[in-house]
């Protein structure tokens, strides 16, 4: 090896360590799973309080309703959440990483952004009465999210926020059909990617 190729060596090793310090790499496949998994219940469950009138919720019924479904919300956001810190934290001490470092801060300062904005926003719509949005609202701000998230975690993010998008200007198109494209954003695409992530930790540390 002549000087210029190990000049060009040590550049690209001392590339790929700045990348892997911006980057925060210990997020679960299997938190993934288990999130996908909350939130396909919660839409199920959801979807029968919806759909326990035959045609129109009633003007009486309607705040219980309303309620009820924003009680699931929450109790999956919460269950989500702490599944996600409990499994990442394993996964980062699993992987000899810190939990809280320069990546981290980064993916989190650039997730939450677009996330508090569109949860603030689709609450503002809600209030209003402005229920078909919701769905879409949410869906197109999380994929938002992910995708300004994307350069700071593992590259398979960014698909998936672009496909989250997708799905929340297809649930705006189609109203009506809001907990359906959820239930596939939230739900299915959360365990598939999850899955995706397993894989690739197995082969990583079969490795």
């Amino acid at each position: 090896m002549n000087e210029s190729e190990k000049l060009l060596s040590e550049l690209k090793d001392i590339r790929n360590i700045m990348e892997r310090s911006s980057r925060f790499l210990s997020l679960s496949g299997l938190s993934g799973i288990l999130v996908g998994i909350y939130a396909l219940v919660g839409a199920f469950f959801a979807n029968r309080i919806v759909h326990q009138f035959p045609y129109a919720i009633p003007e009486e019924h309607l705040n219980d309703v309303l309620t009820s479904v924003f009680v699931i919300g929450i109790t999956v956001l919460i269950l989500s959440l702490f599944t996600i810190y409990v499994l990442t934290v394993k996964q980062a001490k699993k992987e000899q990483k810190p939990i809280w470092g320069p990546g981290s801060k980064l993916l989190l300062i650039n997730l939450l952004i677009p996330l508090a904005t569109g949860g603030i926003l689709t609450t503002i719509l809600a209030l209003r009465g402005y229920y078909g949005i919701v769905s879409p609202c949410f869906l197109i701000f999380y994929g938002l999210a992910l995708v300004n998230a994307a350069k700071y975690t593992r590259p398979e993010i960014l698909s998936l926020g672009l496909v989250e998008i997708v799905l929340g200007l297809l649930a705006a198109t189609f109203p009506g059909y809001g907990l359906y494209f959820w239930a596939i954003g939230f739900g299915i695409l959360h365990i598939i990617y999850g899955f995706m992530f397993l894989n690739r930790e197995n082969k990583n540390s079969e490795a």
